[in-house]
């Protein structure tokens, strides 16, 4: 759905958009691609572009906000419709931060050794939960799902291994009326719709997001300047922006999917990161940064050798 199209369904026109978000375009899932869908067709790529099979995973960890249902888990309609009857499957719910508060859970159960290999999956149909009159929310966010595959290996514990390197997740509470759906079933039984105060999320944004990335750099000893890429969470490319000029990242390594995607929420990091190795910027062997923030708040980043 392009900036046009939605100038037809509110007040608002391309330049609009553009200006305040650098969003272009946005996906809109058929009401027969529900969060599951999406994320099921994700994994069986990400297991495609790993060169396994669902018998080769035993944990998935599915990132969203949408689910199918109250319950049971999306994460387990993945896993049946992969085949799967083996294994444990479940969601994570921190919002546009649940990328990363996945990866990170993911990565606690590979380093234990309780688990060998995990689908990562990020999985959103926002467009349910949008109030479509009004245009301060409903043009900033898409549909989409992406998903990883991580797999425990033995590394010399330093930042020249392959993998997951460091993560660091935080929340608070307090700014839960910042963003947030005003429903869910134990509070007035309804679904409910986005509410956003927008410039309150813009500021704690680029001050959390920050925070949060400086943090995972002095954990590893690194600048900025040694990241090969940064991937953050797609929200808004002045937030984006903004988050990369704190942080001394040049705009050459930052990527952005904002334009074509729009916010998507939980999928936003793991599109872009499909996005970026896809057109081959991304290789083997390079440091790559993510970071996220959502409703709650929460907030969290991640490094990763490729």
């Amino acid at each position: 759905m392009g900036n046009d199209e939605m100038s037809s369904l509110v007040d608002t026109s391309d330049e609009w958009i553009r200006q305040r978000s650098g969003i272009q375009r946005r996906h809109i899932a058929s009401e027969a691609e529900t969060t599951s869908v999406l994320g099921a067709e994700a994994a069986r790529q990400a297991l495609k572009a790993a060169g396994l099979a669902p018998d080769d995973i035993d944990l998935i960890v599915c990132a969203t906000s949408t689910p199918d249902l109250t319950f049971p888990a999306t994460a387990t309609q993945i896993q049946m419709a992969l085949g799967m009857s083996h294994g444990a499957a479940f969601d994570v719910q921190a919002v546009c931060s649940g990328f990363v508060f996945a990866l990170a859970t993911a990565d606690k159960f590979l380093i234990s050794g309780s688990h060998r290999s995990a689908l990562v999956i990020g999985s959103e149909t926002f467009s349910r939960i949008l109030d479509w009159t009004d245009r301060a929310t409903c043009v900033l966010f898409g549909d989409g799902a992406a998903a990883v595959v991580i797999t425990a290996e033995p590394g010399a514990g330093t930042i020249a291994d392959r993998g997951v390197l460091h993560t660091h997740i935080r929340s608070d509470g307090r700014h839960r009326d910042k963003l947030y759906v005003d429903g869910g079933p134990g509070s007035n039984g309804k679904v409910g719709h986005l509410r956003m105060e927008g410039r309150e999320v813009f500021k704690h944004a680029v001050v959390n997001l920050a925070d949060t990335v400086e943090h995972t750099l002095a954990a590893t000893g690194l600048k900025g300047s040694d990241i090969d890429w940064f991937v953050p969470h797609q929200a808004n490319k002045r937030i984006i922006d903004a988050t990369a000029h704190k942080l001394g990242v040049p705009e050459s390594r930052v990527v952005y999917t904002v334009q074509d995607h729009g916010n998507t929420s939980a999928a936003s990091i793991p599109l872009a990161l499909a996005t970026a190795v896809g057109d081959g910027r991304i290789q083997r062997g390079q440091l790559v940064l993510v970071e996220g923030m959502g409703g709650g708040f929460t907030w969290g980043s991640a490094l990763i050798r490729w």
